[in-house]
């Protein structure tokens, strides 16, 4: 895939545009978007990703277009982990609903920042080391097991407070109350920090933990930079609208720990098999490539990925409606 330096400079161009877009209009505007504007924005988003794989596949062919889509629905579906935590963290700090807006998009600036530094580096360690794609697969199977372990209903629904969260209360001076937007205020001449820097502090340090996820399945499906840097980038952006959209329905995804699991180990293997056809370890068959399983093709991971998606949501929304017929006629009975 031939990406020449105009290619980049207009994706970034295009994505500093929406952040920017977003941001002045939540700095500007604070307020708690309604179910319809966050619909139209959301659509909005979801077109131009739709658009810019359309672009790709113009550009390069459809195998790479291919990739990028399967990669775009992959950061989407984990990425619900990203607003499920969000949600968390957000109602832990009772941020004001008009300010939340703002509080989510700085998570997401954050997180487009961590997951370009962690690209590069998972390219060039890739470009250098073959054996890469072992460590890659084996750690999004592993991760896999740890969401079945999970289950649904193993979240307490509270956020545990993360090293860097605790040092930050420890040594800056907070306020209990926020003050407007600002991340600092100044009482009887002291500076103060407000809940606001902390719950930023909280969203920021939460995302490196989703970069560690996300990068290395999204190298399972492409190793082309420029489509894993875009794939993240439209994720991430639709974060705010979607937010709004589904607050609440996150919790009637009940088998959704199992449908990233299952997506998360299908790409793992994936990974592993792709390891053993470029294989040069000595000490696996000898330093030669290992052929014995295909390899996966880009098409038959899109078909897998939207399938695990609607089954999840599927009987998770059934298993939802089943719930609360059954407490429905609890306490009819009572």
């Amino acid at each position: 895939m031939d990406v020449a330096a105009w290619h980049w400079i207009a994706a970034v161009g295009l994505v500093t545009a929406m952040l920017t877009v977003d941001l002045v209009g939540a700095v500007r505007n604070p307020h708690a978007p309604s179910l319809k504007e966050s619909a139209i924005g959301y659509g909005i988003y979801v077109s131009i990703a739709l658009a810019f794989g359309l672009f790709v596949l113009w550009e390069w062919g459809g195998t790479f277009a291919s990739e990028f889509y399967a990669g775009y629905i992959t950061e989407l579906s984990l990425s619900a982990d990203n607003l499920f935590v969000f949600v968390l963290i957000i109602a832990a700090f009772r941020v004001p609903p008009q300010y939340q807006q703002k509080v989510i998009l700085v998570g997401i600036i954050i997180a487009i920042v961590l997951r370009t530094v962690f690209i590069f580096l998972g390219a060039a360690a890739i470009n250098a080391f073959a054996w890469v794609f072992y460590i890659f697969g084996a750690f999004l199977i592993y991760t896999a097991w740890t969401q079945v372990r999970k289950g649904p209903e193993d979240d307490d629904g509270a956020p545990k407070e993360n090293g860097m969260l605790r040092v930050a209360r420890r040594i800056l001076p907070t306020t209990e109350e926020y003050h407007e937007d600002k991340l600092t205020t100044r009482i009887q001449g002291k500076r103060y920090v407000t809940p606001m820097l902390l719950v930023m502090i909280a969203i920021g340090s939460a995302d490196v933990l989703f970069a560690v996820d996300s990068i290395p399945a999204i190298f399972g499906l492409t190793q082309e930079v420029f489509l894993v840097f875009t794939a993240n980038a439209f994720s991430l952006l639709g974060l705010r609208r979607l937010y709004f959209l589904i607050d609440g329905l996150l919790d009637r995804l009940v088998y959704l720990s199992y449908g990233l699991a299952a997506i998360l180990g299908f790409i793992g293997a994936k990974l592993v098999i792709h390891a053993l056809h470029e294989n040069d370890l000595p000490f696996i068959n000898g330093g030669d490539p290992v052929h014995i399983i295909p390899e996966v093709s880009t098409v038959v991971s899109l078909t897998v990925i939207i399938g695990v998606l609607v089954i999840t949501t599927v009987t998770s929304l059934w298993k939802d409606r089943k719930d609360r017929q059954q407490a429905m006629m609890a306490n009819a009975e009572d």
